[in-house]
Protein backbone atom coordinates (compact mmCIF):
# COMPACT_ATOMS: atom_id res chain seq x y z
CA UNK A 1 0.00 0.00 0.00
CA UNK A 2 1.37 3.23 -0.91
CA UNK A 3 1.85 5.88 1.66
CA UNK A 4 -0.17 9.11 0.76
CA UNK A 5 2.13 12.52 1.22
CA UNK A 6 1.34 14.50 4.14
CA UNK A 7 -0.61 17.83 3.74
CA UNK A 8 2.94 19.10 5.31
CA UNK A 9 4.30 18.01 2.01
CA UNK A 10 2.22 18.83 -0.20
CA UNK A 11 2.91 21.99 -2.21
CA UNK A 12 1.32 25.15 -1.37
CA UNK A 13 -0.72 26.87 -4.06
CA UNK A 14 0.24 30.42 -5.17
CA UNK A 15 -1.89 33.10 -4.01
CA UNK A 16 -3.02 30.93 -0.58
CA UNK A 17 -2.60 33.31 2.30
CA UNK A 18 -0.12 31.23 4.07
CA UNK A 19 2.22 33.00 1.28
CA UNK A 20 3.56 35.45 1.32
CA UNK A 21 3.74 37.74 -1.96
CA UNK A 22 7.43 37.93 -3.86
CA UNK A 23 9.71 40.63 -3.24
CA UNK A 24 8.51 43.38 -4.63
CA UNK A 25 5.36 42.44 -5.93
CA UNK A 26 2.52 44.71 -5.46
CA UNK A 27 -1.04 43.49 -3.92
CA UNK A 28 -4.02 43.98 -6.06
CA UNK A 29 -6.17 46.00 -4.49
CA UNK A 30 -10.23 45.94 -5.65
CA UNK A 31 -11.55 49.46 -6.82
CA UNK A 32 -14.37 50.94 -5.27
CA UNK A 33 -17.29 52.53 -7.77
CA UNK A 34 -17.32 52.81 -11.14
CA UNK A 35 -15.10 54.51 -14.14
CA UNK A 36 -16.59 57.05 -16.35
CA UNK A 37 -19.64 56.58 -17.73
CA UNK A 38 -19.18 54.72 -21.37
CA UNK A 39 -21.58 55.63 -24.01
CA UNK A 40 -23.93 58.48 -24.56
CA UNK A 41 -24.13 61.01 -21.33
CA UNK A 42 -28.00 60.47 -19.76
CA UNK A 43 -30.34 63.09 -19.66
CA UNK A 44 -31.59 64.88 -16.28
CA UNK A 45 -30.10 67.59 -13.83
CA UNK A 46 -29.42 65.11 -10.97
CA UNK A 47 -26.34 63.78 -13.27
CA UNK A 48 -23.25 65.32 -11.79
CA UNK A 49 -21.03 66.12 -15.36
CA UNK A 50 -17.72 65.32 -13.10
CA UNK A 51 -18.50 62.31 -12.36
CA UNK A 52 -20.06 60.77 -15.33
CA UNK A 53 -16.66 62.14 -17.32
CA UNK A 54 -14.50 60.96 -14.53
CA UNK A 55 -15.96 57.88 -12.49
CA UNK A 56 -17.63 57.64 -9.57
CA UNK A 57 -15.70 56.47 -6.85
CA UNK A 58 -18.19 57.29 -3.75
CA UNK A 59 -19.45 54.88 -0.94
CA UNK A 60 -22.82 55.36 -2.76
CA UNK A 61 -25.70 52.68 -3.52
CA UNK A 62 -25.85 51.97 -7.32
CA UNK A 63 -29.14 53.80 -7.28
CA UNK A 64 -27.03 56.86 -7.18
CA UNK A 65 -23.82 56.65 -8.92
CA UNK A 66 -23.12 59.86 -10.84
CA UNK A 67 -25.90 61.49 -8.80
CA UNK A 68 -24.75 65.27 -7.96
CA UNK A 69 -24.25 64.77 -3.91
CA UNK A 70 -27.53 67.42 -3.24
CA UNK A 71 -29.79 65.49 -5.55
CA UNK A 72 -28.80 62.38 -3.66
CA UNK A 73 -30.05 64.28 -0.19
CA UNK A 74 -32.78 65.64 -1.84
CA UNK A 75 -34.11 62.20 -2.81
CA UNK A 76 -33.31 60.94 0.66
CA UNK A 77 -35.26 63.67 1.86
CA UNK A 78 -38.10 62.58 0.17
CA UNK A 79 -38.48 59.09 1.89
CA UNK A 80 -36.86 59.42 5.65
CA UNK A 81 -38.44 57.53 8.06
CA UNK A 82 -40.04 59.28 10.96
CA UNK A 83 -37.64 58.44 14.06
CA UNK A 84 -35.13 60.31 15.37
CA UNK A 85 -31.88 59.23 16.59
CA UNK A 86 -29.80 61.61 19.82
CA UNK A 87 -26.66 61.03 21.66
CA UNK A 88 -24.96 62.65 24.20
CA UNK A 89 -21.50 64.12 23.54
CA UNK A 90 -20.06 64.83 26.84
CA UNK A 91 -17.07 63.41 26.72
CA UNK A 92 -16.06 63.10 22.90
CA UNK A 93 -17.59 60.28 22.43
CA UNK A 94 -16.12 57.45 19.72
CA UNK A 95 -19.15 55.88 18.90
CA UNK A 96 -20.91 59.04 17.20
CA UNK A 97 -19.55 58.41 14.08
CA UNK A 98 -20.26 54.59 14.05
CA UNK A 99 -24.23 55.77 14.87
CA UNK A 100 -24.34 58.26 12.42
CA UNK A 101 -23.19 55.91 9.89
CA UNK A 102 -26.33 53.57 11.23
CA UNK A 103 -29.11 55.72 10.67
CA UNK A 104 -27.88 56.77 7.47
CA UNK A 105 -27.96 52.64 6.64
CA UNK A 106 -31.83 52.56 8.28
CA UNK A 107 -32.53 56.59 6.58
CA UNK A 108 -33.28 58.56 9.90
CA UNK A 109 -34.71 61.53 9.75
CA UNK A 110 -32.55 63.45 11.71
CA UNK A 111 -29.00 63.18 14.22
CA UNK A 112 -29.19 64.84 17.10
CA UNK A 113 -26.02 65.53 18.92
CA UNK A 114 -26.66 66.54 22.56
CA UNK A 115 -23.99 68.45 25.21
CA UNK A 116 -20.39 69.27 22.72
CA UNK A 117 -20.70 70.46 19.03
CA UNK A 118 -18.02 68.91 17.65
CA UNK A 119 -17.75 64.89 17.30
CA UNK A 120 -15.58 62.56 16.01
CA UNK A 121 -16.15 61.85 12.21
CA UNK A 122 -14.02 59.36 11.31
CA UNK A 123 -16.81 56.07 12.23
CA UNK A 124 -19.40 57.84 9.66
CA UNK A 125 -17.05 57.22 6.66
CA UNK A 126 -18.21 60.59 4.49
CA UNK A 127 -22.30 59.04 5.18
CA UNK A 128 -23.01 62.67 7.49
CA UNK A 129 -22.82 64.15 4.04
CA UNK A 130 -25.96 62.74 3.56
CA UNK A 131 -27.20 62.78 7.05
CA UNK A 132 -29.11 65.82 8.75
CA UNK A 133 -26.91 66.13 12.13
CA UNK A 134 -28.32 68.74 14.47
CA UNK A 135 -26.93 70.10 17.60
CA UNK A 136 -28.61 71.16 21.24
CA UNK A 137 -25.91 72.54 23.49
CA UNK A 138 -28.04 71.00 26.33
CA UNK A 139 -30.67 68.59 27.42
CA UNK A 140 -32.94 71.22 28.23
CA UNK A 141 -33.02 72.25 24.52
CA UNK A 142 -33.53 69.04 23.36
CA UNK A 143 -36.33 68.20 25.02
CA UNK A 144 -37.83 71.08 24.14
CA UNK A 145 -37.44 70.27 20.98
CA UNK A 146 -38.39 67.32 20.67
CA UNK A 147 -41.83 68.32 22.35
CA UNK A 148 -42.27 71.03 19.81
CA UNK A 149 -42.18 68.04 17.14
CA UNK A 150 -44.29 66.00 19.01
CA UNK A 151 -42.04 63.60 19.46
CA UNK A 152 -41.44 60.78 22.23
CA UNK A 153 -38.44 60.55 23.86
CA UNK A 154 -36.97 57.00 24.50
CA UNK A 155 -34.25 56.49 26.35
CA UNK A 156 -32.18 53.07 25.61
CA UNK A 157 -29.70 52.17 28.62
CA UNK A 158 -30.11 50.10 31.30
CA UNK A 159 -32.09 50.90 34.64
CA UNK A 160 -34.44 49.90 37.31
CA UNK A 161 -37.56 50.89 35.68
CA UNK A 162 -36.51 50.22 32.07
CA UNK A 163 -38.58 47.71 29.77
CA UNK A 164 -37.35 45.38 27.44
CA UNK A 165 -37.07 46.84 24.13
CA UNK A 166 -38.30 43.19 22.65
CA UNK A 167 -41.87 43.53 24.26
CA UNK A 168 -42.21 47.25 23.62
CA UNK A 169 -44.25 48.80 21.00
CA UNK A 170 -42.30 51.44 19.78
CA UNK A 171 -44.04 54.75 18.12
CA UNK A 172 -43.86 55.55 15.07
CA UNK A 173 -43.10 59.37 15.69
CA UNK A 174 -40.15 59.04 18.49
CA UNK A 175 -36.18 60.02 19.39
CA UNK A 176 -34.52 57.23 20.59
CA UNK A 177 -31.89 58.58 23.01
CA UNK A 178 -28.52 56.67 23.77
CA UNK A 179 -26.17 57.90 26.29
CA UNK A 180 -22.02 57.66 26.36
CA UNK A 181 -20.05 54.95 26.37
CA UNK A 182 -19.56 54.37 29.92
CA UNK A 183 -21.77 56.56 32.04
CA UNK A 184 -24.85 55.85 29.84
CA UNK A 185 -28.16 58.27 29.45
CA UNK A 186 -27.53 61.10 31.93
CA UNK A 187 -30.33 61.38 34.75
CA UNK A 188 -31.81 64.70 32.92
CA UNK A 189 -32.65 62.43 29.60
CA UNK A 190 -33.58 59.45 31.43
CA UNK A 191 -36.14 61.48 33.66
CA UNK A 192 -37.76 63.21 30.40
CA UNK A 193 -37.91 60.04 28.66
CA UNK A 194 -41.70 59.05 28.10
CA UNK A 195 -39.84 55.74 28.57
CA UNK A 196 -36.70 53.95 28.99
CA UNK A 197 -35.69 50.62 26.79
CA UNK A 198 -32.91 47.97 27.54
CA UNK A 199 -32.09 45.24 25.09
CA UNK A 200 -31.76 41.76 26.46
CA UNK A 201 -28.37 40.23 26.82
CA UNK A 202 -27.21 36.51 27.33
CA UNK A 203 -24.06 36.55 28.10
CA UNK A 204 -21.48 37.93 31.22
CA UNK A 205 -21.13 41.82 30.64
CA UNK A 206 -23.50 43.84 32.02
CA UNK A 207 -24.05 46.07 28.65
CA UNK A 208 -22.82 46.54 25.21
CA UNK A 209 -21.40 49.06 22.87
CA UNK A 210 -23.53 52.30 22.57
CA UNK A 211 -22.99 51.86 18.69
CA UNK A 212 -24.28 48.37 18.60
CA UNK A 213 -27.17 49.16 21.00
CA UNK A 214 -28.28 52.21 18.82
CA UNK A 215 -28.17 49.68 15.54
CA UNK A 216 -30.32 47.32 17.15
CA UNK A 217 -33.17 49.87 18.05
CA UNK A 218 -32.87 51.36 14.79
CA UNK A 219 -33.90 47.80 13.14
CA UNK A 220 -36.49 47.17 15.77
CA UNK A 221 -38.16 50.77 14.59
CA UNK A 222 -37.82 49.16 11.07
CA UNK A 223 -39.26 45.99 11.68
CA UNK A 224 -42.11 47.73 13.36
CA UNK A 225 -42.85 50.65 10.80
CA UNK A 226 -41.53 49.31 7.94
CA UNK A 227 -42.58 45.17 8.03
CA UNK A 228 -45.50 45.94 10.43
CA UNK A 229 -44.12 43.07 12.76
CA UNK A 230 -45.82 43.22 16.07
CA UNK A 231 -44.36 42.36 19.39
Amino acid sequence: MTDLPSTEDLPIPAGSPEVPPAEGEAEAKAEVGVGPWEGEWPDGEHWDPDLLRDGDRRNVVDQYRYWKHDAIVADLDSKRHEFHIAIENWQHDLNIGTVVRTANAFLAKEVHIIGRRRWNRRGAMVTDRYQHVRHHPTVEDFVQWAQGEGLAVIGIDIFPDSVPLETYDLPKKCVLVFGQEGPGLTPEVHEAAVATLSIEQFGSTRSMNAASAAAIAMHAWVRRHVFEQHV
